[in-house]
């Protein structure tokens, strides 16, 4: 056999979330205007080469714009790529997903299931129905690197870059290349159809087994997400403080400027927060993990950006 040829026994899983790789717009020339999650992911897949003589098997668990998703959609998720992770006939799983919040998806995944197998999260930035669409390339990077020889964790494959899941952040609303792995740079690069690697592949987070109660519950913590900015105040911070118990705010990630520094009447609140029970963590505004220094207020999570972060306060407060 061919370094690169088609292996039949070994199948390849695609759970399709929606997003604008299954965007359906009313005129080819349209690249914003489009709904997304209208193609099933069956008919995404039809005609690809990378899975002409492939074992391939789909599974539509949503058909959704990723701004709109739902704890029951993320719930859905990560039991369908439990289920198939352990499934021995199973080599690696592809899930299609919008852009908008895959990084979140990503980092939740890679926390909850640390999979031994790959698992890759692939998208497109124009529609199905777009002149030129990217999601046909996108999603053929995506089945190469599922069956990469010693693939593994969580992945996020988009123009032929793949992006580690606590480091991939999406970057520009419109480019078809959208995404950035920071300092960390990239994992690996997808060159027709090959995978050259650079660093390791994802390793299990420290939150890892808190899967059961992920999928159990019926609402997450109440966790908030709040920015320093330029005349912050206090305000935003007491009127959660004073919700009735039942809407009482549980934590609170919030955004710093700078070095994840903070302005001081919103300092000061959230320090009264902090006294009254409230998990208070920070990140940095723009998405790179803060330097430690003496005055900084709270502590952060694992250097994550504020979208990461609050899964994680989430997933912390979950069995606290």
């Amino acid at each position: 056999m061919q370094v690169g040829e088609p292996t039949k026994a070994a199948r390849v899983v695609v759970l399709g979330m929606g997003g604008t790789i299954a965007g359906r717009a009313e005129r080819a020339g349209d690249n914003v205007g489009y709904d997304a999650g209208a193609v099933p992911v069956e008919d995404l897949a039809a005609g690809l080469p990378v899975l002409q003589g492939r074992n391939v098997s789909f599974e539509q668990v949503a058909q959704i714009n990723s701004k709109d998703m739902r704890l029951a959609d993320l719930q859905r998720l990560v039991d369908r790529a439990r289920v198939h992770l352990a499934d021995p006939s199973v080599q690696g799983i592809v899930v299609t997903h919008g852009t908008d919040t895959i990084e979140e998806t990503a980092y939740l995944l890679q926390t909850l299931l640390a999979p031994a197998k790959p698992l890759v999260l692939t998208c497109a930035m124009r529609p199905a129905t777009a002149v030129s669409p990217d999601g046909p390339q996108n999603l053929s990077d995506a089945v190469a690197v599922a069956t990469e020889p010693g693939a593994r964790g969580v992945v996020v494959v988009c123009a032929g870059r793949v992006h580690g899941p606590h480091e991939v952040a999406k970057q520009h609303p419109y480019r078809t290349d959208p995404f950035d792995s920071g300092d960390a740079g990239v994992i690996a690069q997808v060159e027709e159809g090959r995978v050259r690697r650079f660093r390791d592949w994802p390793v299990a987070a420290r939150r890892t087994g808190r899967v059961e109660a992920f999928l159990r519950a019926s609402a997450m913590p109440r966790v908030v997400w709040l920015s320093s900015h330029a005349d912050a105040q206090a305000w935003p911070v007491r009127a959660l403080l004073a919700a009735s118990p039942e809407q009482r705010v549980q934590g609170i990630v919030v955004s710093g400027t700078g070095n994840a520094s903070l302005h001081t009447e919103l300092d000061a609140a959230l320090r009264e927060a902090e006294a009254a029970g409230v998990r208070v963590v920070i990140a940095n505004r723009n998405g790179a993990p803060p330097v430690p220094y003496p005055q900084q207020p709270f502590a952060d999570i694992d250097g994550l950006s504020p979208p990461k972060a609050r899964w994680a306060l989430t997933l912390d407060l979950l069995e606290a």
